[in-house]
């Protein structure tokens, strides 16, 4: 059995990704999309590649990313959002089931769906990570999905079993 080391490439030349934002602390996650677009404009992505959709919060952001994944128009789609914890469980039930139903929505239909949901104790925590670039959780998530399509795009060229480990040289 042959086996190929692969690690996705930080090029995004010819890829389209949608981008699916909580309006819910619009002030913060509008800080995310503007992070996004630009770590995927900075690596090769034309503006006309990138959709940008907008939901109520972030409990509606699985459904929005699974229809936006199941259309067939995207590499992968960026998750983003920002849930604060207040005084009752809302925040639990919000960010977990989130976090759920971005990743049922990538496992259903095998394209990357980046988790980029803030969840925080307070607005202070939320605002340390809407800042610029390496602080801009919607700027990393737009560097993993850029990873995630330039290795599923190796996986699918390689006529090999292919096996993915990170941080190996």
């Amino acid at each position: 059995m042959k086996t190929e080391l692969h690690r996705g490439e930080i090029s995004a030349e010819g890829f389209r990704f949608c981008v699916v934002v909580s309006r819910w602390n619009h002030e913060l996650t509008d800080k995310l999309a503007s992070g996004a677009v630009e770590a995927l404009t900075e690596r090769g992505v034309a503006e006309d590649a990138i959709e940008t959709l907008y939901v109520p919060g972030a409990f509606e952001l699985p459904v929005a990313c699974l229809k936006a994944a199941k259309t067939g128009k995207f590499d992968a789609v960026i998750a983003l959002g920002v849930v604060i914890r207040g005084d009752t469980p809302h925040f639990d039930y919000v960010a977990g089931q989130a976090a759920s139903g971005i990743l049922q929505a990538s496992m259903q239909t095998g394209i990357p769906v980046m988790f980029g949901v803030i969840t925080a104790d307070t607005m202070q925590q939320a605002l340390e990570r809407t800042g610029e670039k390496s602080d801009n959780k919607g700027y990393e998530a737009a560097l993993s999905a850029v990873e995630m399509v330039s290795l599923f795009r190796d996986m699918d060229r390689a006529n090999a079993d292919v096996r993915f480990f990170p941080h190996v040289a």
